[in-house]
């Protein structure tokens, strides 16, 4: 996984610091990744918009894990088309319907539309609260993280296989028994000749991390000092169907070439890479993580961010990096009061802005924070609500949610009866969709216990005697309301 970060700006910036300003590669020290079993969260079923690629209809089957919300599904493919377009900037959406109907579904479908390259930052309207860092700071830093920066960079790189690889120990200048590292020989070897290198210690802790050994493919940044490791060199490959190695051929040219780099970094992470400077000498990249890896939560300076965004400016005017406007996405957006609303409007105003898609299942409600008790459309203040476009959820029948609890079931592996599904459609009808669904593993332990496999409509039965809803949890506070506090 890479995280590319702007390299840090001292105070005061001066304009040699903002031409100086480059691109640090940041590597995870892991070189291994190990594969587990994905959590079964509420939406695991959902893999995109279910649309036809060419004539943007919603399709009939349920591949995609969203079943009805036709029209829905449909204008949140235009809205993807305009975000691919880069017409839809400094917008907003809004999902608005009855708790329930797939608003935050249809959200993580279109992150999955999409695609990875594009920044899909979600939060929630609670998530402002906080005793340290004020809310529209926590605002302005998911805007800043939902937009993207491709950079391409021409870097200078020694490239090669490893052919020899010596470290030379000194005695410690600190005293004792221990020994230090006083410089590392590298041997590097291409198609066109080879080259030796005289390395700094410092470089031999990214040697380290990467698990450098001899006839391994690698290549480093001589700006930076950092090290990559693309595979094993071919020549070693052996006779073995199955093996653990990437092999790779010996790379072509001089050891010492330019290559062009593109990297993907978030205007959020140039802010905390340059709110918390290093040294001026020190080049540690790891530092520089551990301090992003603080629990601490800082706020940075509007003066720090307009430099950003100066810089971020000429690089697009350069042709160096590429805007792209990313989704920001706000579920339960009624819980954002008077003054959240108004830096939303100036956010949205911004020339490095996101795409706004925001969520609630509120009717006519008060605004939080305001003096006077101002009710508005789904708690939204009626300037923000003008610069919306508003897709409206509708409320699933039967049939729909027999396919949506086959899906779950499906994922969840669990075998139904069709006789148990219908039991919890009709419930489900009557409750709601969430209640359901929370019952269908429930259903799954009172079939094994009996020592079945299957669930049937008599488990269903028996699981909807021992739970209940929360509407019929009112009815009987109301009928009983002397026995409660």
């Amino acid at each position: 996984i890479l995280v590319l970060l702007l390299g840090s700006i001292h105070y005061p910036i001066s304009h040699k610091d903002l031409i100086n300003m480059k691109v640090e590669e940041v590597r995870n020290s892991s070189s291994t990744t190990t594969k587990t079993p994905d959590r079964v969260a509420a939406h695991s079923h959902i893999s995109g918009l279910g649309l036809d690629n060419e004539t943007g209809c919603a399709l009939s089957s349920y591949d995609c894990g969203l079943v009805g919300q036709t029209q829905a599904r449909e204008a949140c493919g235009i809205i993807v088309d305009l975000i691919r377009a880069s017409k839809l900037a400094g917008r907003a959406i809004l999902l608005a319907g009855a708790p329930g109907t797939g608003k935050t579904a249809l959200a993580l479908a279109m992150s999955h539309e999409l695609g990875s390259q594009v920044p899909f930052c979600p939060m929630v309207g609670s998530q402002v609260v906080s005793a340290e860092v004020k809310q529209t700071e926590i605002i302005m830093q998911h805007v800043r993280r939902a937009m993207g920066l491709r950079i391409r960079e021409t870097k200078e790189v020694y490239e090669g296989e490893v052919t020899t690889l010596d470290v030379q120990e000194t005695e410690d200048p600190l005293g004792g028994y221990g020994r230090a590292i006083s410089h590392v020989v590298l041997g590097l070897k291409t198609s066109k000749g080879t080259k030796t290198l005289r390395l700094d210690p410092s470089i031999h802790e990214s040697l380290t991390k990467e698990r450098v050994t001899v006839g391994d493919v690698i290549y480093i940044e001589s700006n930076s000092g950092s090290v990559k490791r693309v595979g094993r060199s071919d020549v070693y490959a052996t006779e073995f169907d199955l093996e653990a190695e990437d092999y790779v051929p010996i790379p072509k040219g001089d050891v010492h070439k330019k290559r062009q780099v593109v990297q993907d970094v978030t205007l959020h992470d140039l802010d905390i890479a340059n709110a918390q400077p290093t040294s001026g000498s020190s080049k540690d990249v790891l530092s520089l993580v551990q301090q992003l890896n603080k629990p601490k939560k800082t706020e940075i300076t509007d003066k720090l961010r307009s430099e950003i965004n100066k810089v971020v400016t000429r690089y697009i005017e350069e042709g160096v990096a590429e805007l792209i406007p990313g989704v920001l996405f706000i579920d339960e957006v009624h819980m954002l009061d008077m003054e959240c609303f108004t830096y939303l409007n100036k956010a949205v105003e911004s020339s490095l802005s996101p795409i706004l898609v925001l969520a609630t299942n509120r009717g006519l409600t008060h605004i939080r924070g305001g003096q006077d008790d101002i009710i508005s459309p789904h708690g939204i203040p009626l300037d923000l609500l003008d610069r919306m476009l508003i897709i409206r959820t509708q409320a699933y029948s039967i049939p729909e949610y027999k396919e949506i609890l086959t899906i779950r079931a499906r994922v969840e592996g669990i075998d139904m009866e069709e006789k148990a599904i219908e039991e919890l459609a009709r419930a489900g009808a009557s409750s709601s969709l969430r209640f359901v669904v929370q019952l269908l593993t429930p259903s799954k332990v009172i079939a094994e216990t009996q020592g079945r496999t299957n669930v049937t409509s008599e488990d269903v039965a028996v699981i909807q005697q021992l739970f209940i809803h929360g509407k019929e949890s009112a009815i009987r506070l109301a009928a009983a309301s002397d026995g409660y506090l």
